[in-house]
């Protein structure tokens, strides 16, 4: 069966599409273990935990992971020398990167722990770039070109890989990200991170900034330009494609979007989309997608909400008959492939996960039976589905199975 013969799809139609996504190229950098952390309702999980997922990291392909700020002290010092361990260890395909300020005392932790366990550790060091921030902190441009070229001058010199992130970078005065950026890259940054840290970006606004930064101050040298951006407008996930369309080399995510205020860009949406665009270039077991996202709400203590696109539980689950009757009839067809998009958008199965139809006061007798069949009972025994149709309509919610088989006993009763 060929999907262009029964799908239709204007985001690919003549016109619509600019960009063609299954030319791009780029990767991803999961910040769960340290921005995702900065959450004031999460928790901070235990090492175990941290381990596993850097584990489901590399089974879904993302390529990099900031394991931590070592310069925060002792007890995050021990774990990112764990978890780069970790890595080393089992050979995780995950590029490690540390956040740092741009002082030379959150730098020197990364040195210790790279050299101490024999892997590269790329350093992220930032700082703040926009006019309301220099003016909130007394700081004059002197100054911040100062700590940075001294913060990314001793990594280099040290061994590390640098990559130079200026913080609020989409409120920032193009002469200060010329100079900023510039003087990093002269220092020797091999990297250099778009920050929209206060999520204040729209799609045309990261697009103008990224067009600027790769022409006016990256041109031809060898430099990996990087997106990282919140959601304080809603915009995190949307800005992220803007950001690849526009040809940034890597994009920085957490687990269900997690992080300070109302958190970054979702890296499962991330993945979801990059597939269906086919630019998801990281390969992996995209299976592993809600056994990462799971462990990763248990691991922080925040829960999937229900409507949570791909993830929550109503994701793929109807109780509604008009919707529910044509999955059934997808299925009756034989073509589960059908069955998984005649009203979904995201193929469940592709992410390890399955429609779902269950008995609501908007059911018909397609739900009925269909629970009927998969639950084991006869779907044409008139009395079964007469019991719970009546009560799915008396009731002003989803009928629980329990209360299904409850209502099956009384009817073989009476």
């Amino acid at each position: 069966m060929d999907e262009r013969d029964l799908i239709y799809d204007w985001n690919r139609a003549e016109g619509a599409a600019s960009f063609d996504w299954s030319r791009a190229r780029v990767d991803l950098n999961d910040e769960t273990l340290r921005d995702g952390l900065q959450s004031p309702s999460v928790k901070d999980p235990a090492l175990e935990v941290k381990r596993r997922l850097l584990h489901l990291m590399a089974d879904l392909g993302i390529v990099a992971a900031d394991i931590g700020l070592p310069g925060a002290g002792p007890r995050v010092v021990q774990q990112v020398r764990a978890l780069a361990q970790e890595i080393r260890d089992h050979k995780l395909p995950i590029f490690p990167n540390c956040a740092a300020r741009t002082v030379i005392s959150d730098i020197e932790p990364i040195v210790r722990i790279a050299e101490e366990v024999g892997i590269k550790i790329e350093a992220a060091t930032f700082i703040g770039s926009s006019p309301i921030r220099q003016y909130t902190e007394d700081w004059t441009l002197d100054r911040i070109l100062k700590s940075s070229e001294e913060a990314v001058t001793f990594a280099v010199k040290a061994g590390l890989p640098v990559m130079y992130v200026t913080e609020d970078t989409t409120r920032a005065r193009p002469e200060t990200l010329k100079a900023l950026y510039g003087a990093a890259i002269d220092c020797g940054a091999t990297r250099i991170c778009l920050a929209d840290t206060v999520g204040h970006a729209t799609p045309d606004g990261v697009r103008s900034l990224v067009k600027f930064v790769k022409s006016d101050i990256v041109g031809k040298k060898d430099v990996r330009v990087d997106w990282h951006g919140h959601r304080d407008r809603g915009m995190g996930l949307i800005n992220c494609l803007a950001a690849i369309e526009a040809g940034v080399d890597r994009v920085h995510a957490t687990a269900l979007g997690v992080g300070e205020r109302v958190g970054n860009a979702e890296m499962d949406l991330l993945i979801v989309n990059l597939r269906l665009l086919g630019a998801h270039r990281g390969g992996g077991d995209l299976s592993k997608l809600p056994e990462y996202c799971h462990a990763a709400a248990e691991a922080v203590g925040v829960p999937i909400p229900v409507n949570y696109p791909v993830l929550g539980t109503d994701a793929f689950r109807t109780g509604t008959g008009v919707h529910a009757a044509a999955i059934i009839k997808a299925k009756k067809k034989g073509h589960d492939w059908l069955a998984d998009r005649v009203y979904s958008s995201v193929p469940a199965a592709e992410f390890g996960l399955a429609q779902k139809i269950e008995i609501s006061p908007v059911s018909g007798l397609s739900n009925v039976k269909y629970w009927l069949e998969t639950h084991g009972y006869d779907p044409e025994d008139e009395a079964s589905c007469r019991a719970l149709f009546d009560a799915a309509k008396r009731t002003d919610r989803v009928l629980t199975d329990d209360e299904c088989r409850r209502l099956l006993k009384q009817a073989a009763w009476r």
